[in-house]
């Protein structure tokens, strides 16, 4: 497992220290930096606060996404779950980009917690049309969100549940459906 990223005050990243910001909780594709720099623009390592906790939710791929054609992360209140993820700290110049990224979602203000530290006004993303039934992500969804998950210290256990779920799912979606033969 690798060792978490933290905020780190780097004066390459373009981290100014009189910018406004906003905390961002990501729990899926924008758990890993590479990945967000590719829609943001720029380096986000250095706005990785670290690994949190989002609770009284549990994941779910109740989205297909136009763009990659498979199935993608949402959390929905249940409270006996908790989703893992990875907290930012990112410049509000982000804001727009990042919204146009989670086209089909929409802003949701959420409490996590990072390390013994409790963030409040918290921003995430949920998904606006839910579908009834999960939709299995490919694999180069499942790489990117394990690639975060792992990158950004997320527990191990926490990792191993979330490939298996995925896992599960792509194995649902291959599988023929069977038919009984029919009688004469």
């Amino acid at each position: 497992m690798a060792s978490p990223i933290f905020l780190a005050n780097n004066s390459s990243s373009g981290f100014k220290p009189q910018e406004e910001r906003f905390y961002y909780f990501a729990y899926g594709s924008c758990m890993c930096p590479v990945d967000l720099k590719r829609s943001l623009g720029e380096s986000t390592h250095a706005y990785v606060v670290g690994p949190a906790t989002l609770n009284g939710y549990r994941l779910g791929f109740f989205r297909r996404s136009r763009l990659r054609n498979c199935g993608v992360l949402d959390v929905t209140p249940d409270p006996r779950a908790s989703v893992y993820g990875v907290l930012y700290y990112l410049p509000w110049r982000l804001s727009a980009a990042l919204d146009h990224r989670e086209e089909g979602y929409h802003h949701e203000t959420v409490e996590v917690v990072c390390g013994d530290r409790h963030y409040g006004s918290t921003r995430t993303y949920t998904v606006m049309d839910k579908l009834s039934e999960e939709i299995a992500p490919n694999d180069w969804y499942l790489n990117v969100v394990l690639r975060g998950a792992t990158t950004c210290g997320l527990p191990e256990e926490y990792c191993w549940n979330l490939f298996h779920h995925m896992h599960t799912l792509q194995r649902r979606q291959c599988s023929p459906v069977r038919t009984m033969p029919r009688s004469a």
